[in-house]
């Protein structure tokens, strides 16, 4: 089945008319349970760019229901160093859920289950395997270190706290593409609606106006990629899962509507930014909140000092010049935390342009 596109601003409708399109309700049954999986990287509105707004999965719920499906659970883990409680409520998922009588489900609380994929060893959450059908709601969206965020990245909210400190230290790609394969996904909506082509976790938002529907994650982020002018040997997560079985890079895609069919150039400000610390097997949260520490600090006309050293490949190691985040922390100066803030780092940074 091709790749559906809708375009337009209200997310709730945008989803029921593009289910209802695809006949969505032949595939339901009242018995099963759902899992919804949104992308609530953190505690910030989805107007932000960052997460996945709680109109889209109101339209999948309300489908769902109209359709005699009551069984359904909203479940996520944020990332390192953020609360998923937290960020339920503060990007509306809390109202939601006590609206509709959904259960919220804390994945950083889950028990785990091992599985073998690609020549890995995986923990997967629990409840994200237990459930009969996955819907994975990501929004479309840059990454300073993968270049693109969609739905085959979004399962790494599937996994442990410590499970995503080690795909870091395994380079993403290849772990990411094994757990799609571990975990299988039965619908992908993507949230077109606001997203963010520079950073992750949001604040430079761009309006895209569309939700996109698919039932082949590697097809959808095949897709999603040529928006943002990439191809998929350009994201290696994406080749990679095609590899494993997950699905396929080509796709046919149909739009019920008129929009804004323009692609989206990301930003080359994560790009530059890269260019002022060396990296060693970092996290995202702790890589994103040093680049939005320099990326304020460039605002202010600020030159970055040099030898800025972040990840996991630093631990226990000893140098000249600033660490960032507890790994680090052998350098001549550091920033605790994991992650630390975008505050702190930028203290961090004016403290040694001011002593250079």
């Amino acid at each position: 089945m091709p790749i559906t596109v809708i375009y337009g601003s209200d997310g709730k409708d945008m989803v029921r008319q593009a289910l209802a399109h695809r006949r969505w309700e032949l595939a339901l049954d009242p018995h099963r349970t759902y899992g919804i999986k949104p992308n609530l990287v953190l505690a910030r509105p989805s107007h932000s760019g960052a997460t996945t707004d709680p109109s889209v999965v109101e339209g999948i719920i309300t489908f769902l229901k109209d359709h005699g499906c009551h069984k359904i659970k909203i479940m996520e883990s944020s990332w390192l160093g953020d609360s998923t409680t937290r960020a339920f409520r503060i990007c509306g998922y809390e109202v939601l859920a006590q609206r509709y009588q959904v259960e919220l489900i804390d994945l950083k609380k889950d028990r785990t289950v091992t599985a073998e994929q690609g020549g890995l060893q995986l923990e997967i959450c629990r409840s994200a395997l237990d459930v009969d059908c996955l819907i994975n709601v990501p929004v479309l969206k840059a990454h300073c270190q993968t270049r693109l965020t969609c739905a085959l990245k979004n399962l790494k909210g599937c996994i442990p706290d410590r499970e995503k400190r080690r795909y870091h230290s395994l380079g993403l790609h290849r772990p990411i593409a094994a757990l799609n394969k571990a975990l299988p996904q039965h619908l992908v909506v993507v949230d077109g609606i606001i997203g963010d082509l520079t950073f992750e976790e949001g604040g430079t938002p761009v309006h895209m106006h569309r939700v996109i529907v698919g039932t082949d994650p590697v097809a959808v982020d095949s897709y999603c990629a040529s928006l943002l002018g990439l191809g998929p040997e350009d994201v290696p997560y994406i080749t990679m899962a095609a590899e494993l079985g997950v699905g396929n890079t080509y796709c046919e895609v149909e739009e019920l509507n008129e929009g804004r069919q323009s692609l989206f150039a990301p930003s080359q400000t994560a790009d530059a930014l890269k260019l002022h610390f060396t990296e060693a097997e970092a996290c995202s949260a702790c890589v994103g909140s040093l680049m939005h520490a320099l990326y304020r600090l460039k605002e202010q006309g600020k030159r970055p000092p040099n030898s800025i050293f972040i990840g996991q490949g630093f631990k226990g190691k000893e140098g000249r010049g600033l660490g960032i985040g507890n790994c680090a922390r052998g350098f001549t100066s550091s920033v605790p935390g994991c992650p630390p803030t975008a505050r702190a780092i930028i203290d961090a940074l004016e403290s040694a342009i001011e002593n250079r």
